[in-house]
């Protein structure tokens, strides 16, 4: 197995008898071309509507609380799709993104949230993932829609116009702290409340 492995690599190191290293050269571009475009073609249809609504678990449960909210159907015509709230837009960002994602793919191989009991029995969990990434990333995903400089106040309840100003314009708040379900329904806030209660009482 040794010898095969030393052999393997003289004979990579070798320089070539038959082909130009122009040729080689331009050889390992165009591949390095034809590889990007297939990966970034992979990695934009990951982020399409039909990918993310292709299993039942999104298409039943997430994607059917989307459609009745305005920001599936509105009078201005602008649909969000899942990848507008669910994965950055800079490329980093996006990687990293995709790479926390693929957790969801060993969800749907083992059946996590293969039926609406177990969707609603994780859906707390699920939801404070995503509420938790938004609110470190000071809801990026939200900002690349709706930009706090462009907002035209007069047009906004009193309430809304004193809660930007006071929270989303002094960074003391970000919009998902009170936004959720904005998209979605809510989960059962119970426990979660409890928990706050309780994290609140430790802290005294």
């Amino acid at each position: 197995m040794l010898d095969l492995v030393k052999r393997y690599w003289r004979t990579i190191n070798r320089p070539s008898a038959y082909y130009s290293l122009g040729f080689l050269t331009l050889g390992g571009f165009i591949a390095g071309v034809v590889f990007w475009g297939a990966f970034n073609t992979a990695l934009e249809f990951s982020s399409t509507e039909a990918f993310c609504t292709g299993c039942h678990e999104m298409r039943d449960n997430t994607f059917a609380e989307l459609k009745s909210t305005i920001h599936f159907s509105n009078r201005s015509g602008v649909r969000a799709k899942c990848s507008d709230c669910h994965v950055p837009h800079n490329w980093t960002d996006k990687m990293a993104r995709k790479m926390q994602a693929s957790k969801e793919v060993w969800a749907k191989v083992f059946g996590v949230i293969d039926t609406r009991e177990k969707f609603l029995d994780k859906r707390l969990e699920l939801a404070e993932h995503e509420w938790s990434r938004l609110k470190a990333n000071d809801s990026l995903e939200c900002r690349n829609c709706h930009s706090f400089e462009s907002m035209d106040f007069t047009r906004q309840s009193p309430r809304a116009q004193n809660a930007h100003q006071t929270f989303l314009g002094t960074g003391e708040k970000t919009c998902i702290d009170c936004h959720k379900g904005i998209a979605h329904q809510l989960p059962d806030m119970t426990q979660a409340m409890r928990d706050q209660e309780a994290h609140s009482a430790k802290g005294k």
